[in-house]
Order: C-alpha cells, then sequence, then structure tokens
C-alpha cells in the first residue's frame, strides 16, 4: 500500500495520533501533517544518480532480451541463464539487478505498446544454421495438359533466408520425412530449431527441435 495512503488509514481511520505514527514512521510530525493536508497520493523522494555495474552490459542485455522475446516461450532463456552469461562476459553484479532491469525493459515494452495503439515491433534475430521455417502450402500445376493439385514441402532459413521447395502429390508421413532430408541435404545441414508448426500428426507436423543426425 501507498506510504501516504497508510499514513491517512492510521489517522482517520484508526484515529492513531500524529505523535504515534511519527514515531512508527521516523517522519516528522509537520511532514506528516503536511501529507494528511495534501492532495498528492505518494511523496517523492529524489534518488541519487549511482552508476551500476550492470551499466556496461546493458546494450547486450537489451539486445539478448529482444531476442528472446521473438521465441516460442518454451525455448527462451530465463533471466537467470542471461545472468550466468552475462558473468561469462565479466559482468560481477547480482543476479536482482539483471532482474530488476528485465522488468523495467518489459514495462517499457508493454507502454509503448500501449501508448502507441499498433504494439511494439521486437526484430527477430538468429544465428547461422540456428533455426528454419517450414509448411505445407498448396500449389497448381499443369502436368500432361492436366491441372494438378500438388503439396509443396517449403523450408527456409532464418538467418540467411535461403530456400527450399518440394512438391508431392500428398501430404503424408513419408513424403514429411522425405522433404527434410532433401532440404537438409540442399541446404547442407540440419539446423537447431524449427520455428513454425502445421498441421497435425496425420497431416505433418514439423518437430520442436531437431539435433544433429536427426
Amino acid at each position: 500500500m501507498a506510504f501516504v495512503s497508510i499514513i491517512r488509514r492510521w489517522h482517520l481511520r484508526e484515529h492513531v495520533p500524529i505523535r504515534e505514527i511519527s514515531r512508527r514512521t521516523g517522519v516528522s510530525r509537520n511532514t506528516i501533517r503536511r501529507y494528511l493536508r495534501s492532495e498528492a497520493a505518494e511523496p517523492k523522494f529524489q534518488v541519487p544518480d549511482r552508476p551500476s555495474k550492470l551499466d556496461p552490459y546493458a546494450e547486450q542485455l537489451s539486445a539478448w532480451l529482444k531476442r528472446e522475446a521473438g521465441r516460442p516461450r518454451k525455448q527462451r532463456r530465463t533471466i537467470r541463464q542471461l545472468h550466468s552469461d552475462l558473468a561469462t562476459l565479466g559482468y560481477e553484479g547480482s543476479y536482482n539487478r539483471v532482474a530488476a532491469y528485465a522488468r523495467a525493459w518489459k514495462e517499457e515494452c508493454q507502454r509503448l505498446q500501449q501508448t502507441s495503439g499498433r504494439g511494439t515491433f521486437v526484430p527477430l534475430a538468429f544465428a547461422p544454421g540456428e533455426a528454419f521455417q517450414f509448411d505445407w502450402s498448396e500449389e497448381f500445376a499443369n502436368i500432361g495438359g492436366l491441372r494438378v493439385k500438388l503439396q509443396v514441402a517449403n523450408f527456409k532459413l532464418s538467418y540467411s533466408r535461403a530456400f527450399t521447395q518440394r512438391a508431392y502429390p500428398l501430404q503424408t508421413h513419408e513424403r514429411l520425412f522425405d522433404a527434410h532430408n532433401h532440404a537438409f541435404r540442399v541446404l547442407g545441414g540440419v539446423p537447431q530449431v524449427a520455428r513454425r508448426q502445421t498441421g497435425n500428426p496425420a497431416r505433418g507436423k514439423s518437430p520442436d527441435r531437431a539435433g544433429p543426425g536427426q
């Protein structure tokens, strides 16, 4: 509860004398009388501007927070993990300082979203080979003079945006696996994370995470 609200409740509801309120809070009786007469909701305290151990790492932490905000929730690093990563860079401050910075960063993003009315754009950033996108699409082609509907497997690397496409007559598990094998062979490796999931297991659903050799 706000500091001034507590003083008013004590004095106006519980009829605590100003002398007793002064003893409990350590605030002078004249200041308490001023709070009781004032319409202000809360006193303003002058906070000195002190340098923080986090200051040299604030830009790096902000970049990480933006990156994690763009990831699926289950794949995001926790604040404790971010604190550990900062420590490897030389940060010697506390976890609480990092957590407080992360809360303030999130609140500022929410404030900008509310005031702009159009949301806050958080750019996605990926390392080479970190992630890929997969989706099925329906396309039509003229084959032998006939208009044929095809199921196209679409792969795109999240970092370079390089992509492959492979068409099939139907969506099945066998064709799903063949499409992945073809894309990984053409693109030269297996990314760590599949960013998008579509359909259901019967229609072919890309895995949450693909490790080496999978």
